[in-house]
């Protein structure tokens, strides 16, 4: 054993080394007034994605609204062979969008970067839109049909294979690195899951960790073991959480009507005001803002595909709208109700407090304890929504890598389980950090074929605005 603990410290220190990379500030811009802006090599990859997507799809998320409109609320047709619709396949990935950090997430960015954040993560929002527009119509292009749970499959790895695989057989080395990271990415993620569940019972109802946790890893067995109850789960759960969620806080913001315009003021003021910058905080107010937008939305990581992949629609770019609409639910709508729950609680009652336990008092402010239970169980909503809503991403990548057959989706399903389970009973750092460099790399592999591949998007929106024209 004492042999083998130099070989493990060594790559101990490698993944952090990578890690530091990945997420830690690669570059460091000073500004005036002695703050500076620190952005990782993530950021830089996305934003300036987010912006190219936005300019080649002349500005989809503005001038194309009423289309992803439209498309949501076209009469969905019979599934077809197990075939989901263009709307399920938003809900599923809407579902794993929507989770913890659009709770505790968007309040810390605030605590971090004050008011100015939330204007800076509205904007990443809509550049994320185009991104997810253009991973969403490639996954829809290179779907193919799935023999095990019948309909559709697809995602980054798919179309990653296409582009690399000279003879379109032998797979491909990046399409695998993409698929083993984000199998790695949903593990760590599973367990986050299951702490923050325990955590937010145990805090509102006094429910020791271990009960919480195993119902929430019983009730999540019985939906993702079987052949596929996931989207019928989702289809039910989504919409209730999130128009839940929307109309309490609609509730709020119309009995605080009165301090609106204050609000808007501070959001704005902050984002550009020179007190920030004069004071040495804008690199905090910006940054806070882009990294909630960029990490909440998920667009550009390349999870959303795996469940745009599976929709029976009969025009990839109208799924692309539909993955566009997606980043709009989760940030303008859903993180920014987060974002008016606490901009509208006076200060001095959350001062000294960090995330879960500054959004419940901020909810006990404005519906007394009643506010306390709704935030734990909208939290235990996100989350069981989310834990089933990877499982489904996970389908199409453990096909890639390990064939079709039954045996090996059962085995990952089982390790997310158990992920979920020692989640809900201890906090794991470094099964944390493994997730978080999941989804670091499963971004950085899929930048590399969707830029590339992004002329096909381009064609096929341009194709969808010339039958709408006609």
């Amino acid at each position: 054993m004492s042999a083998l603990q130099p070989i493990s410290q060594a790559a101990k220190s490698l993944f952090y080394a990578l890690f530091n990379l990945l997420w830690g500030d690669l570059i460091t811009i000073p500004l005036p007034g002695g703050s500076s802006v620190g952005i990782s090599l993530l950021i830089l990859i996305l934003i300036p994605a987010g912006i190219y997507f936005t300019v080649r799809t002349r500005f989809l998320p503005f001038r194309l609204f009423p289309d992803m409109l439209k498309v949501a609320t076209e009469k969905r047709d019979l599934s077809r062979n197990h075939a989901i619709s263009g709307v399920q396949a938003l809900i599923i990935s809407t579902a794993t969008r929507v989770g913890m950090g659009n709770l505790v997430g968007v309040v810390a960015a605030i605590s971090a970067g004050g008011a100015g954040a939330v204007f800076w993560m509205w904007v990443t929002a809509l550049l994320g839109s185009s991104t997810a527009f253009a991973e969403g119509t490639l996954a829809q292009l290179y779907k193919e049909k799935d023999p095990l749970y019948g309909g559709f499959r697809g995602g980054p790895a798919y179309y990653i294979h296409r582009l690399f695989s000279k003879d379109g057989k032998k797979r491909s080395a990046i399409a695998m690195l993409f698929a083993l990271s984000g199998l790695i990415c949903w593990c760590g993620i599973s367990q986050v899951i299951g702490n923050s569940v325990s955590s937010s019972f145990y805090n509102a109802f006094g429910v020791p960790p271990l009960y919480s946790t195993l119902l929430l890893v019983a009730v999540a067995a019985v939906i993702v073991l079987r052949r596929n109850a996931t989207v019928r789960v989702l289809d039910v759960i989504v919409p209730f959480m999130s128009g839940l969620y929307f109309l309490i806080t609609l509730f709020i913001i119309v009995r605080n009507a009165a301090q609106l315009p204050a609000v808007f003021s501070r959001i704005f003021s902050e984002a550009f005001g020179l007190r920030q910058v004069a004071a040495g905080g804008f690199g905090a107010v910006l940054m806070n803002g882009v990294k909630r937008g960029l990490f909440s939305n998920e667009a550009g990581s390349g999870s959303a595909p795996c469940a745009a992949a599976a929709a029976d629609i009969d025009s990839p770019a109208k799924e692309g709208l539909l993955q566009a609409f997606g980043v709009f639910i989760d940030t303008i709508v859903i993180c920014s109700c987060s974002a008016f729950i606490m901009l509208l609680t006076p200060d001095g009652l959350t001062d000294g407090l960090a995330g879960m336990d500054l959004l419940q008092t901020a909810m006990r402010h404005h519906m007394g304890d009643f506010g306390v239970i709704f935030i734990a169980v909208v939290l235990w909503l996100f989350s069981f929504s989310t834990f089933i809503g990877i499982l489904f991403y996970a389908r199409p990548n453990v096909a890639y890598l390990f064939g079709d057959n039954w045996t090996s989706q059962t085995l990952y399903k089982l390790l997310a389980l158990a992920m979920l389970f020692a989640g809900g009973l201890a906090a794991y750092t470094f099964v944390w950090d493994l997730g978080d460099m999941g989804i670091a790399l499963m971004t950085i592999f899929n930048m590399i074929a969707l830029i590339p591949l992004s002329k096909e998007a381009i064609a096929a929106l341009r194709e969808y605005e010339h039958g709408r024209k006609k």
